[in-house]
């Protein structure tokens, strides 16, 4: 359909789409040992060594899989997204949103942004829902990692939000997201980012001082960690962590892509008026 509206939906992963962190489910137990340890050894590491905290757990991850013989490479890290559990409803949710979106005249995207082992998500099984990946990344050689192709830590993750306004995808086009558009691909106000908390607020206080609507999902009885996010003006809601079909956050996201449709008219009859009252003049 020609001019076509587009929402545009961002999404972090571990804690809201994941039910903990991706490494928790097979790579960390694959090392024999549990989160806490694994997790406790990166903040040592970087205590210790002031390496940036994304860069530390990417740096002790391969370091632990040498400890234990275990061989890393894309194809491992892959099986290791496989037995990841995600919160009620995901399984079914892109299709139920889209379809929503379809009958409203509004085309909806999605795209994930994690802090995350974009090759342990490369592995899960919805993965082939998003138009756009990004997530933390080694570089290969010989099939094995040596350096990291991509970092985001919770400020860099920012940058995508211009970069899917404006379609400009590939993470090395620095020229791309940074020229002046007159047109953005999606209005800012059509950009959703749904997070989990406290490492989302940069991402979530952008997209909703631009204009667009922020969400910080929790889990079942843990709201009070989202709501001094509400409080403080940071987030446009706070949601139970559940998708599925009549949930809170559905319905939400159901009037989000209502107030785009309708704005998609208001525009319309708008510029339908002003080409009808020139032809008169």
């Amino acid at each position: 359909m020609a001019n076509q509206p587009i929402m545009a939906i961002m999404y972090d992963f571990d804690k809201t789409l994941s039910t903990t962190d991706m490494q928790n489910y097979s790579f960390i137990p694959n090392l024999g040992l549990t989160p806490q340890e694994f997790w406790g050894d990166t903040t040592i590491f970087s205590e210790k060594t002031g390496v940036e905290r994304i860069l530390s757990y990417m740096y002790v991850m391969i370091q632990k899989a040498k400890e234990k013989g275990i061989k890393i490479n894309r194809e491992y890290l892959r099986e290791c997204g496989k037995n990841i559990k995600f919160f009620p409803g995901v399984s079914t949710w892109f299709k139920r949103i889209n379809e929503y979106g379809a009958s409203k005249g509004v085309k909806v995207e999605h795209y994930l942004v994690s802090s995350g082992t974009k090759e342990i998500i490369e592995g899960c099984s919805i993965i082939n829902e998003f138009k756009a990946v990004y997530g933390c990344e080694y570089y290969y050689e010989n099939n094995e990692p040596v350096w990291p192709k991509m970092a985001i830590n919770y400020t860099q993750k920012t940058q995508f939000f211009f970069r899917i306004a404006k379609g400009v995808y590939d993470p090395s086009d620095d020229e791309g997201v940074n020229e002046k558009t007159r047109k953005l691909r999606v209005p800012y106000g059509n950009i959703v980012y749904m997070g989990d908390g406290m490492t989302d607020i940069a991402c979530m206080t952008l997209v909703k001082k631009n204009g667009g609507h922020s969400i910080a999902l929790y889990p079942e009885k843990d709201q009070q960690k989202v709501k001094q996010l509400y409080d403080e003006g940071r987030v446009s809601f706070i949601c139970r962590a559940d998708y599925s079909a009549n949930s809170d956050l559905e319905k939400v996201i159901e009037l989000l892509i209502d107030k785009i449709a309708t704005y998609a008219e208001i525009e319309k009859k708008q510029n339908l008026l002003a080409n009808k009252d020139a032809k008169e003049l």
